[in-house]
């Protein structure tokens, strides 16, 4: 495969992260990695598109400016909240006489996705689907790897389908139309993504929550068996620890968010001679200065984060998969540079915590970049990077190809083929992985049938990331 460009964009909280890479083969070097101010996003979603837009356009412009080339198009990543989890099973009768292939398994995951009726089709969008299990009516719980080669009569699957808002993709797609000519051309689900980059084989086999600390949301997955069993999202995460930092001390949230980078840090207790230091706030020549001792700081950090962490442990339990975790969590995301996050963490649950940096999958164009592209706040970026590198897709194009100059203001007409990811037409259906359906072969439709409804969530009517 020809060299090409990857765009890919982490819209956050915060943050908007943009992220290019020349890809050849299984080749990857990054060529531009920046993280600009958001706006219009919460919990992860676009909540005002206008405002999303204008925050995009900036983050774009400034990639093509610094690179010359021209992005047409981008990766993206699905919203994180408010997905409900739905285990759905698909009975095929087949010839026993022909062995179950790779192929007639990737079909079957294909039917999950376009077969499975959704309850509510229009204000629901599925994100994805994974194969849990196959059984061929005999022997059950057999994992994909053992299924393939064998020659039963039936072979019957089982599925976690994971299922969002058409709103939340609605809007996402409203704010790039608005910022330009740019096409989305793959919408990933993001928890593979981020598993992709920062967990190893031995964890996913061995069970392991990873654990999402994102300003808006956090995320929990858990996996075992190589394979994602449960997902979960609380909609809050740090930037509610820079809201008690601002109206505890009285100043304003871009300061409370500077002094939490700097010297943030969870259990005071473990501070040593940095609990002693105090600081001397002057944020308005108006205003007297105020002393803040770092101590107190942390305890103001400490308590939401205890909060935060309840949370994560509710959702591991409601998972089932509590007692499987021999690798214990893996926490990635901006939040987890937090100081003593881990320790908090092991503390609480009892597990063994490491933090989640990116793999070493790729190059760079300039040295100066692995300290922040091996930062855990660019793990959802690279995932989408890895998750894309085998897709034919090129993002950009030289600049001097494009004669309009400026980009327009959304008032362009859509392309007439784009290739989707997850879940874009107008029944909800789709594909987790973002790969270009293939010319769909003839075959026995399963039936399939519900055997968990909606998954119970613990903060599901927190609507406030101020709690």
């Amino acid at each position: 495969m020809e060299e090409r460009n990857l765009v890919v964009m982490d819209i956050g909280t915060s943050k908007i992260a943009l992220m290019i890479a020349k890809v050849e083969d299984d080749s990857i070097q990054i060529i531009y990695y920046r993280e600009t101010p958001s706006g219009g996003i919460r919990h992860s979603r676009v909540m005002n598109p206008n405002r999303a837009s204008v925050a995009i356009r900036d983050a774009i412009r400034k990639a093509e400016e610094e690179t010359g080339i021209r992005i047409t198009q981008v990766i993206v990543g699905l919203p994180k909240y408010k997905i409900r989890q739905v285990k759905a099973t698909n009975e095929i009768p087949r010839d026993p006489e022909v062995f179950i292939t790779e192929e007639e398994i990737d079909n079957i995951k294909s039917m999950a996705l376009n077969d499975y009726p959704l309850e509510n089709p229009e204000s629901e969008i599925l994100f994805g689907a994974v194969a849990q299990s196959f059984s061929d009516g005999i022997d059950f719980q057999i994992v994909e790897n053992d299924v393939i080669g064998m020659a039963p009569d039936r072979l019957d699957s089982l599925f976690a389908l994971f299922i969002g808002q058409r709103k939340y993709v609605k809007d996402l797609r409203l704010a790039f139309h608005k910022a330009g000519d740019i096409c989305v051309s793959r919408e990933y689900f993001t928890p593979d993504a981020i598993a992709k980059a920062v967990l190893y084989d031995s964890e996913t086999e061995n069970g392991v929550a990873l654990i999402d600390l994102g300003a808006g949301v956090t995320s929990v997955s858990i996996y075992y068996g190589n394979i994602m069993r449960y997902y979960a999202s609380l909609p809050f995460g740090a930037k509610t620890i820079t809201s008690d930092i601002m109206r505890e001390c009285l100043i304003s949230e871009d300061l409370a968010e500077n002094i939490k980078l700097a010297y943030g840090a969870c259990m005071p207790e473990k501070l040593q001679t940095l609990s002693e230091k105090v600081l001397i706030i002057q944020s308005d020549k108006a205003v007297a200065s105020k002393q803040v001792p770092v101590k107190y700081l942390s305890e103001i950090i400490t308590a939401r984060v205890k909060e935060i962490i309840e949370g994560i442990l509710y959702e591991i339990q409601e998972s089932g998969f509590a007692d499987s975790l021999r690798s214990g969590i893996v926490i990635t995301g901006g939040g987890a540079n937090l100081l003593n996050m881990a320790n908090l963490i092991k503390d609480m649950s009892g597990y063994s915590v490491r933090a989640g940096h990116p793999k070493r999958l790729f190059t760079v164009s300039d040295e100066s970049m692995y300290d922040v592209l091996y930062d855990t706040a660019a793990a959802t970026c690279i995932g989408m990077i890895l998750m894309a590198r085998n897709e034919n897709i090129n993002c950009s194009v030289p600049k001097d190809e494009n004669a309009d100059g400026d980009r327009t203001d959304g008032v362009q007409e859509e392309p007439e083929t784009i290739i989707t990811g997850p879940a874009l037409d107008e029944n909800g259906k789709g594909n987790l992985f973002g790969f270009e359906e293939p010319e769909p072969a003839p075959r026995k439709k399963g039936r399939w049938k519900d055997i968990i409804g909606n998954v119970k969530k613990f903060y599901n009517d927190l609507n406030d990331e101020n709690v």
